[in-house]
């Protein structure tokens, strides 16, 4: 059966430590534990998917070492996985304090080695999906290709402009039906700096003009605003109050339990879908680490099925 959920993009081996504080430049201080875990934008928003139960598949390319190896076991089922030798596995250095707050720097290393070769080869899986999913932790061009790829096949398309490109070639607005993007992807993509609600909606408004069907801004513990063609007046959906343990990968359990949705439960209304979406969040940031924090379908309330 083929699968309803294809993500396109990145698989970053996650190396992290935890401080009671973010550190200063120049300063060395001291952690209180280090783990290393599976990452990448690409294959969290897959494996949240998966979780509450979509089919997915997710196409990404690592390299052919130990942390490539580990990513292929982990991906086991579902994945077209290149191995290059000419790239290392992309890694993510994280460090996160006690607030749950993270800083980040990201080498994406065999990321940037998926081409368009590889986007031929699993053409077919690309164009049976209801829903794909794209970011920007693989070449920005390659990402376009596959969500003209998605439409072309009558797909919906969700992108997710991460890292954000201050110059995004325009064609990701016209390609998007679902733009969904961070407060601060979202100052780098319009020069607006967002504080607020009101300020989230003065963003949504340009990227409209641009050409976005729906864009959707995450903002952390205040939820998301929303605002479409159809509802041009911008929209808050609030998120209920958590005690953040670790944020790491929040956005991708979101982006990836918007998919899910997308897919399954298409006559729900997009507020509903992102207010489930944003309680499936809410339960990731409770725990350590990115996919390792990211809830089954069985550990959630059932009504949001």
């Amino acid at each position: 059966m083929a699968a309803e959920v294809v993500v396109v993009g990145s698989c970053m081996t996650d190396l992290v430590s935890l401080t009671t504080r973010l550190p200063r430049a120049g300063e060395t201080i001291l952690g209180h534990k280090f783990f290393i875990g599976f990452g990448g934008k690409g294959a969290n928003q897959c494996v949240q998917s998966a979780r509450l139960g979509a089919k997915t598949s997710l196409i990404c390319k690592v390299g052919k070492d130990s942390f490539g190896n580990d990513y292929v076991e982990n991906l086991k089922k579902n994945a077209f996985v290149g191995q290059t030798a000419d790239a290392a596995t992309g890694t993510a250095s994280i460090i996160v304090n006690s607030e749950g707050e993270n800083v980040v720097v990201i080498v994406p290393g065999a990321n940037l080695l998926l081409n368009f070769e590889d986007l031929k080869m699993a053409s077919d899986v690309i164009c049976k999906a209801k829903v794909v999913v794209c970011q920007l932790e693989i070449t920005p061009a390659v990402s376009l290709e596959v969500l003209k790829m998605a439409r072309a096949s009558g797909a919906k398309t969700l992108f997710n402009p991460a890292p954000a490109l201050a110059d995004l070639d325009p064609q990701f607005y016209t390609h998007s039906d679902i733009f969904c993007c961070n407060e601060t992807e979202a100052e780098i993509l319009t020069g607006i700096p967002v504080g607020n609600l009101e300020d989230a909606g003065k963003v949504g408004r340009m990227l409209l003009e641009r050409g976005c069907k729906l864009v959707i801004v995450t903002l952390g513990a205040e939820g998301c605003m929303m605002i479409s063609v159809e509802e041009p007046i911008p929209k808050h959906v609030p998120a209920g109050k958590v005690r953040a343990m670790d944020t790491t990968g929040a956005g991708d359990s979101f982006v990836g339990a918007l998919a899910f949705y997308l897919a399954y439960y298409p006559k729900l209304s997009i507020g509903e879908m992102i207010r489930n979406s944003n309680y499936v969040a809410s339960v990731s940031v409770q725990a350590a680490g990115a996919q390792s924090s990211y809830p089954y379908r069985k550990d959630l309330p059932q009504n949001l099925f």
